[in-house]
């Protein structure tokens, strides 16, 4: 199969979501052009700039890194039309408007390379009458492409073909999206709002009106249709207002004109109360005024009846909250059911006709129901899809519960289910043999397209029987915190260590396992790749330490951190290559270990950052001790060799301000990754690649690297200039005095101790130093009230 190559793409749009998708393309490195109309006045690439400097301040960060913007230029129709002949993708982002985009199609057409796949990034246009703007010639290559927003974070792509596109077109497309930009690609039928958006926009709908026939107040339902049902916290009416209600009505309008013949026709209009937002100019999120507004630090909420706004409560009740604590999915939705309670009954409404209205469209919005679940899951945020919660929760007694309701006239809609749904027998819509297709009246196996067999452990759905990291391959070590096992069908001379603990943090337990684990590597194995899914690891377990503080164990703790700082020596100095796998948060101790490998292979949403000043310490499993080394290195390439201290000033800003990176790229620029680490923007690819990266260098000979002997260290008067600057902080209120206690530890670890300037040390030194400074902070009643604060609320404490 051959491939596609990007070697610059344009986006025709440089609104909301244009900006952002060539914010995500540059991300990988792709050079793009981001088209807009001319200025009228000025500079003629005004609009396109503006858009570019817009990307700099939002929220969540579309740039992963510095320099991605650098990668964009800005451009516009009547300038640099012919630059699109340089273009191997182009993806048109304008506003929904048929018109509008076929006459953009009509002036692009002339300048398009002859190769080049052109896509829209329609939300729920037709894709095949889109097809009809462009010249006969260049519709093979054209094909729906629709991002979710926003793009850098949402996993989900929608791809859809027309009646003429090229499937070899599609499969390279498919492929690009997934590896490249780490999307989740479903390839949807060319129906208006496609899956995700089809079935999402339903879901609110439904949601609205049960709503006002249980009488419930938003603030209410929001309480009840996130976290507690699998969903996102925004959950549904702050959804709403974050997407923008003007959005949301402009796609419910797209179902309403574009389709007349659905059963649940009649609901697809939004309510008159939402209506009349729209018309006051509250739409949301964008206006700070919608279903809920904040006024001062209360959060408001619309109350229909008293026609104003009241503080935001919402609360489950007692009965309700009891039912969704219960494990059993049958059991659950068996007890909803039963319920009179209204607030009960509005769950089991609004997942009834979910699950109805899945089962009747799925033969026409998607291929399969895998395709339903994933574009749920990936789309919207949601913990499983809809098919998948049917099927855990028993599919013949919900079949069968539907139908009754349907009777009833319950539903939404009076429309049958589909025989399939009730035929005798069935248990489900996945199994390992594949997902239901309604279209084919069979059950289809998973895309076989070589890109996926990167992803040794790939996202199943429920049903499937999809094999889990911590049952498969071959364990050659074990206890209860680490597993050493391999997989023999891919590289059997590459190990894989895995955390068991908890949020995978660092216990006793853990560290014994990895010196353990790597002491036996030593002898039987070429290379270990330390993997496990996300998170990587949250650091020190403070469970473990707030036990030993309490009951007075210093020594015990000490010891504790005597053997983190041996378990990172180990990492470095294996005599086989460790890859450090990255996935989610690498934190404290996490990212320590993440530093003393070989080589990194980090996903692009990795969190890496030395947070123990939030919990009133310093890093002490050879986190200072490594960036003073590094200190060393960066010092002795630069014109002044031994003076350090300019090499310590930025890694000394991230430790004290205990600052996170937001991105693997971002943690290269912290200097938790080196420039010659891997970024993989799909996570499900990291084992794959780290087993081949550790085998690439046993290959070519690893070696561990010489013992640093003779580090020169900024010594005292590196620590009276960060005092300095702690001093000024502290009197400017911009610390507390603990703060700068906590600051002026890490201050000394990094400078190597009270030792004269330009003194050199080797690197025992500095782990003794960085001990001393740990445990002399853990007897500090302060930092032992930030991990209490911590432990109790997941949040830092300011004291």
């Amino acid at each position: 199969m051959s491939k596609l190559i990007v070697r610059k793409a344009a986006v025709l749009g440089a609104g909301v979501m244009g900006a952002q998708i060539a914010a995500h393309l540059a991300n990988a490195g792709v050079p793009v052009l981001l088209y807009d109309l001319p200025a009228k006045e000025g500079d003629k690439n005004a609009v396109a700039s503006k858009a570019l400097a817009g990307l700099k301040k939002l929220d969540p960060a579309p740039l992963a890194g510095r320099g991605a913007l650098a990668l964009i230029e800005a451009a516009n129709y009547d300038e640099h039309l012919g630059r699109l002949a340089e273009c191997d993708l182009v993806i048109e982002a304008i506003a929904e408007r048929m018109d509008w985009k076929n006459a953009l199609y009509a002036k692009i057409a002339p300048h398009l390379a002859s190769t080049a796949i052109v896509a829209s990034n329609t939300s729920g246009l037709s894709i095949d009458a889109l097809a009809q703007g462009l010249p006969e010639s260049a519709r093979p290559r054209f094909c729906g492409i629709h991002f979710f927003n926003p793009p850098r974070y949402m996993h989900l792509v929608e791809i859809i073909a027309t009646r003429s596109t090229d499937t070899a077109t599609l499969d390279l497309l498919e492929t690009w999206l997934t590896s490249r930009l780490g999307k989740g690609v479903i390839r949807a039928l060319d129906t208006p709002n496609f899956v995700a958006n089809r079935v999402g926009v339903f879901s609110i709908l439904a949601v609205m009106h049960h709503t006002a026939a249980f009488g419930l107040g938003f603030d209410t339902v929001d309480a009840l249709t996130g976290p507690k049902i699998g969903r996102p916290k925004s959950a549904t009416y702050r959804t709403a207002d974050v997407v923008g209600l003007d959005t949301l009505a402009h796609v419910v309008k797209t179902m309403q004109d574009t389709l007349p013949g659905d059963p649940w026709h009649a609901h697809f209009r939004v309510p008159e109360w939402l209506a009349a937002l729209i018309g006051q100019g509250a739409l949301g999120q964008k206006t700070r005024c919608g279903i809920f507004r904040k006024q001062g630090k209360e959060i408001q909420v619309l109350d229909l009846a008293a026609r104003d706004y009241r503080t935001s409560a919402g609360e489950v009740a007692d009965e309700v909250a009891s039912i969704l604590k219960i494990k059993s999915p049958a059991e659950k939705f068996a007890a909803l059911r039963a319920s009179t309670h209204p607030q009960a009954q509005f769950l089991w409404a609004i997942f009834r006709d979910v699950f109805h209205y899945c089962a009747v469209q799925l033969e026409h919005i998607a291929d399969n129901a895998r395709d339903v679940d994933f574009a749920m899951r990936w789309g919207f945020g949601w913990a499983q899809g809809p098919f998948e919660t049917w099927q855990a929760a028993g599919w013949a007694e919900i079949a069968q519960a539907i139908a009754a309701d349907i009777a009833a006239g319950k539903a939404m809609s009076a429309a049958p289910l589909p025989a399939w749904a009730l035929e005798a027998g069935r248990d489900g819509v996945h199994g390992a043999f594949g997902s239901w297709s309604a279209r084919k009246s069979a059950y289809v196996a998973r895309s076989a397209l070589p890109v996926y067999e990167r992803q040794l452990f790939p996202e199943s759905v429920l049903g499937e029987g999809a094999s889990r990291p911590e049952k498969s391959g071959e364990t050659l070590y074990e206890n209860d915190g680490v597993r050493l096992w391999r997989l023999p069908a891919v590289d059997a001379g590459i190990g894989i260590i895995s955390f068991k603990s908890k949020m995978h943090t660092v216990g006793d337990e853990v560290l014994d396992g990895v010196l353990n684990a790597l002491r036996q590597a030593e002898t039987t194995l070429d290379g270990v790749v330390v993997w496990h899914e996300a998170p990587f690891a949250v650091g020190a377990n403070l469970a473990q330490v707030s036990e030993a503080i309490a009951a007075g164990q210093f020594d015990v703790l000490e010891a504790t951190v005597e053997k983190f700082q041996r378990a990172s020596q180990a990492l470095k100095y294996s005599q086989v290559p460790v890859v450090a796998a990255v996935q989610g948060m690498a934190l404290g101790g996490g990212c320590e270990f993440v530093m003393h490998a070989a080589k990194r292979v980090l996903a692009l949403e990795s969190y890496v950052g030395l947070v123990e000043a939030g919990v009133g310490l310093i890093p002490a499993g050879g986190g200072c001790k490594e960036f003073a080394v590094r200190a060393a290195e960066w010092a002795a390439q630069s014109a002044t060799p031994g003076e350090v201290f300019n090499f310590l000033q930025p890694a000394f800003q991230t430790i004290a301000m205990a600052k996170v990176a937001k991105s693997a790229q971002q943690a290269v620029e912290f200097g938790f990754a080196k420039p010659s680490d891997t970024i993989l923007f799909n996570a499900h690819e990291l084992l794959f690649v780290a087993l081949r990266e550790a085998r690439a260098l046993a290959e070519a000979g690893w070696a561990p690297p010489p013992t640093a002997r003779a580090i020169p260290v900024a010594g005292r008067t590196g620590i009276a200039t960060f005092e300095m600057m702690l001093v000024n902080m502290k009197e400017g209120g911009m610390i507390s005095a603990h703060d700068y206690q906590v600051a002026r530890a890490a201050a000394v670890a990094l400078c190597g101790g009270e030792v004269e300037t330009g003194s050199q040390v080797d690197e025992e030194w500095l782990l003794t130093v960085e001990r001393r400074l740990f445990v002399e902070l853990l007897k500090n009643p302060l930092t032992q009230a930030r991990i209490k604060h911590m432990l109790d609320t997941g949040k830092p404490l300011r004291n």
